[in-house]
């Protein structure tokens, strides 16, 4: 069952501004989000646009904290093996959304001066409780 959507637009100029503030990078964003980023080159400020949309998207999908997401260094934006995005969490939210119990899908799109960000978060348990109820 589908337990929240969220989706974010994040403008890539307003990141690239704050990203002149070191505070600002370090205080939002993991240090494996930073590297992928800056592996980028002139495509970083998308990449951050992004990962900071992905917040946005998750909180709005699972109304979690806007503390906990953005500061707590309990949420990253990563790529899998195959280089699509993935939503690794820690922490407070590892434990509010336990791999077992629940499955996040991330989808990441930038354009001109927009990344875009769409989170779905589906409880795996409610839909085994709703199977078991047809059986």
């Amino acid at each position: 069952m589908i337990a929240g959507i969220g989706v974010d637009l994040c403008s890539i100029e307003r990141i690239k501004h704050a990203m002149l503030s070191e505070h600002f990078r370090e205080r939002i964003f993991s240090p494996e989000e930073t590297a992928y980023c800056e592996g980028k080159g002139a495509g970083r400020y998308a990449s951050y646009a992004a990962c900071f949309a992905a917040r946005e998207a998750f909180i709005k999908a699972t109304r979690s904290s806007m503390g906990v997401v953005m500061f707590g260094r309990n949420f990253e934006l990563v790529r899998n093996d195959d280089g699509a995005p993935e939503i690794r969490l820690a922490g407070e939210l590892e434990s509010a959304y336990p791999q077992e119990a629940v499955k996040i899908f991330v989808s990441v799109s930038h354009e001109g001066d927009h990344a875009c960000v769409m989170v779905v978060v589906e409880n795996i348990n409610e839909v085994i409780k709703n199977d078991n109820k047809d059986a």
